[in-house]
């Protein structure tokens, strides 16, 4: 965990991919307990990848959340069986209309406890699903930032409710 900077109380991050970054940062700023959702890219091999790099599908990497949040509101499981419930993870590479490996399904993880609760969670899930979880659980590699433009972007464009 890492200490907050402004008042020394305990927080955590996730990092999911789950299609488009907008719609996915929405659904999880409006779960209590989260502190801050940031939208970039992660998973792949380029340094300091743009949105247009990322969409160019050459990159490796995936559109993807970094999840700020308070354990002591909100456990890990919780946020991972709330992923489940935001998107399809039984389609790869694909999330309605965006197609590419950039909009696949992923979870990163930050360590062994991360790793072991993603895995329990997706075996729980798999019960509600008719066809199998393609979903990625890997280890959490660099997360870069997305430009300024996509950060709470459909609260920029006026999109209530998503």
């Amino acid at each position: 965990m890492n200490a907050s900077a402004n008042d020394g109380s305990a927080t955590a991050s996730a990092i999911f991919a789950a299609g488009c970054f907008w719609g996915v940062e929405a659904d999880f700023r409006k779960l209590p307990g989260v502190l801050d959702v940031v939208v970039g890219y992660t998973g792949g091999a380029m340094p300091n990848p743009t949105y247009r790099d990322v969409c160019s599908n050459q990159t490796g990497h995936a559109e993807a959340v970094r999840v700020t949040y308070d354990p002591a509101r909100v456990s890990y499981r919780q946020l991972v069986d709330y992923f489940w419930s935001i998107h399809d993870p039984t389609t790869p590479n694909r999330q309605g209309p965006d197609v590419g490996s950039q909009y696949r399904s992923a979870i990163f993880t930050q360590g062994e406890e991360q790793t072991r609760e993603a895995e329990a969670s997706k075996r729980d899930a798999q019960a509600r699903f008719a066809r199998p979880i393609v979903t990625e659980i890997v280890p959490a590699g660099e997360f870069y930032r997305g430009e300024e433009y996509h950060q709470r972007y459909l609260d920029k464009q006026g999109v209530a409710g998503h």
